[in-house]
């Protein structure tokens, strides 16, 4: 198949692309880095040429904070919206959108509503589209993945809070699989959560990437969610991943039940401990 990819240059998108490859499709890329800004394409008519011959579109752009050249409401919704208008005009009835898990009813923050409103979009329209809803997502070269791999390398790890909500890391390989199977199996339109085999907590999370680096594990501090907060306010100035926003998706926690996605898999997702191997 002829699929566009966009957001081919960030850390999903780049797995897909090269997983795509090898399955033999031809990826159409789309991101700054292949010449093309999101958020210039913010109607149909901006996509209608870069779909000609496109059998399937996957979307995988998103920003975990806002710059002065990029925001949630033109990556996550208006071009997101446009293209999905787009494909329903050009007759390309397949669409992935990888969205966010906490991207639903009860979101609260700018991230996660811009994601929950280029979500409803593609499932108001007639098309075969997919919603997928991943958790924390880890693997080799991923930008969160080296601050909590940070993080865990301290002698002594400071936590936001008590560290005991909890988390479901999903492996980029398993994400990657589970698009692969929605292009395999053109399912009906459908929102699946994408998480890993079982919850734990943010402690149990550094603590397994300690024990993944040959380490033993290490005390903890905890410090009062307000004073991180605070803080934090001049921290994501230096430190995007550290804006209040995401502090607060963290400390509300991120789980979901894993049985519908092992499911469409034909098999559970990896553990923490098989997808730490694998990095």
């Amino acid at each position: 198949m002829k699929i566009l990819l966009t957001g081919a240059s960030g850390f999903i998108g780049r797995h897909l692309a090269q997983a795509l490859t090898a399955e033999g499709h031809q990826v159409t890329p789309v991101s700054r880095r292949n010449g093309q800004d999101m958020q210039t394409l913010l109607t149909p008519e901006a996509w209608l040429p870069l779909l000609q011959g496109v059998d399937a579109v996957i979307n995988s752009v998103g920003i975990i904070a806002e710059t002065r050249g990029q925001t949630f409401e033109k990556l996550h919704y208006r071009a997101p919206a446009a293209l999905f208008r787009a494909c329903e005009q050009a007759g390309i009835r397949r669409v992935v959108q990888i969205s966010a898990l906490g991207a639903d009813a009860q979101a609260f923050t700018p991230y996660q509503l811009s994601k929950y409103a280029a979500d409803e979009v593609l499932r108001r329209l007639p098309l075969e589209g997919v919603v997928l809803r991943p958790s924390l997502v880890y693997g080799q070269g991923g930008a969160s993945m080296a601050l909590f791999q940070r993080l865990a390398n301290l002698p002594l790890i400071p936590l936001v809070g008590d560290g005991q909500y909890q988390v479901q890391p999903v492996h980029i390989s398993d994400v990657v699989a589970t698009v692969l199977q929605c292009l395999h199996t053109l399912p009906a339109q459908r929102t699946l959560d994408v998480v890993g085999a079982q919850p734990l907590t943010f402690v149990e999370w550094l603590q397994q990437l300690r024990r993944a680096a040959g380490k033993r594990p290490a005390p903890t501090l905890a410090i009062p969610f307000a004073a991180v907060m605070a803080s934090a306010h001049i921290g994501r100035l230096v430190m995007p991943l550290l804006h209040p926003d995401n502090l607060r998706m963290l400390q509300r926690g991120n789980v979901a039940d894993v049985t519908p996605l092992a499911a469409f898999l034909g098999r559970m997702p990896l553990s923490v401990e098989e997808g730490l191997c694998c990095i």
